[in-house]
């Protein structure tokens, strides 16, 4: 039987263990190779196209254990689930301390994608049937603040370990990883695994919501797995600048689900999700535009709050859409935007590789914005 704790303890129990599961797992896991990424190939530990296609793999590796989520937590049991892929993806930061190129590296960011999508799936309905009903949108809120200060805890430490070189910062990542896998450790709650649902029948305007949030993978992928790259080397001014960058990035992450909430509550879920999608798409038109600190920084701004902007919507979106289908929607608009993320990575590491230039990245991110913004659907009483 899962303990709940007192309704003015929020930060606590399960959902301290959900918030350093997604800071570790997505955060850190994903995302701190960002600002890493200009890093490793300065230090000619890989080279611009194998440092791209690293990161392709670690996508791909998130969509693999997130679509084996379910599977993982009902052969475990949910607590060794979440327990074994937050030290996993501990151990594969210590295991990239090796300069032993792509070869070597590519099994254990693949790995730590597994681990990452695992965390991501599972700890968060593990943790909403842990508190009380009154708690769930208040603990939703921290959980996905947890991805946010995971990017600015990544952006805050690259830096500062520069002086000390690849492995160092390596391995600084893993004793970050594993002091929060033991913070979380016995919190960790106790609860059944998910069933196995099957492919749900969805109105039309369900299944536009979902092919909407996928392209929205290809418009923000520019700015989440490039952006301090494009800033550190693309523009030539160097990995603190490219650090710095991304911490805004992370910065803008925390509060954007606030601020798309409450846009929410204002015009319609619906209507603020489409507005996010949107801004991701003008936040990669920017860099095109005019490289300009003021405008750079604004695609920053843009690009970090819209990120996890639309993440938040997409489960009250599809209730608004679809009602009660709404988690069916959120588990397969999740498995869609990883596959879409996934390709796209590896097709952005092939243009860079092609051009030598970032710019054809991100007007591919503006056109997939776009797009991704003219096939949101209507709110047309769950069905179009």
């Amino acid at each position: 039987m899962v303990r709940r704790r007192p309704a003015g303890c929020i930060l606590a129990g399960p959902v301290l263990a959900g918030l350093c599961a997604t800071l570790l797992g997505v955060g850190l896991q994903r995302f701190a190779y960002s600002p890493l990424l200009p890093v490793m190939v300065a230090a000619h530990w890989l080279t611009p196209g194998a440092a791209g296609a690293l990161g392709g793999a670690n996508f791909a590796g998130y969509l693999a254990g997130a679509l084996a989520a379910g599977w993982t937590g009902r052969l475990l049991g949910v607590r060794r689930a979440l327990r074994g892929a937050m030290a996993v993806a501990a151990f594969c930061f210590l295991l990239c301390a090796h300069d032993g190129g792509l070869l070597w590296l590519l099994p254990w960011r693949t790995l730590a994608g597994i681990a990452g999508g695992t965390l991501m799936v599972l700890a968060g309905p593990a943790v909403q049937v842990s508190v009380p009903a009154a708690q769930r949108p208040r603990a939703g809120g921290v959980m996905f603040a947890g991805v946010g200060s995971g990017i600015a805890i990544g952006a805050a430490i690259v830096p500062l370990l520069l002086p000390w070189g690849v492995a160092a910062t390596w391995m600084v990542l893993a004793a970050t990883a594993s002091a929060l896998a033991l913070l979380a450790w016995r919190h960790v709650p106790d609860v059944a695994a998910p069933a196995d649902p099957g492919l749900p029948r969805l109105p039309r305007a369900a299944w536009r919501l979902i092919l909407s949030y996928a392209v929205s993978a290809v418009a923000i992928t520019p700015h989440m797995l490039f952006w301090p790259d494009f800033i550190a080397r693309g523009l030539g001014w160097g990995v603190r600048a490219g650090s710095l960058a991304w911490l805004g990035f992370g910065l803008a992450a925390i509060l954007g689900p606030g601020l798309f909430s409450a846009l929410a509550i204002r015009f319609g879920t619906v209507a603020a999700y489409r507005l996010s999608v949107a801004v991701q798409g003008l936040a990669a038109l920017l860099p095109v535009l005019l490289p300009a600190v003021p405008v750079l920084a604004l695609s920053t701004l843009l690009a970090g709050s819209s990120a996890l902007g639309a993440t938040t919507l997409m489960i009250p979106a599809g209730r608004e859409l679809a009602g009660d289908q709404a988690p069916a929607i959120w588990r397969l608009g999740t498995a869609a935007w990883g596959a879409a993320q996934t390709a796209t990575g590896f097709a952005l590491a092939a243009l860079l590789a092609a051009t030598g230039s970032h710019r054809p990245l991100f007007a591919l991110g503006a056109a997939a914005g776009l797009l991704a913004t003219l096939l949101v659907p209507q709110k047309r009483g769950g069905a179009e």
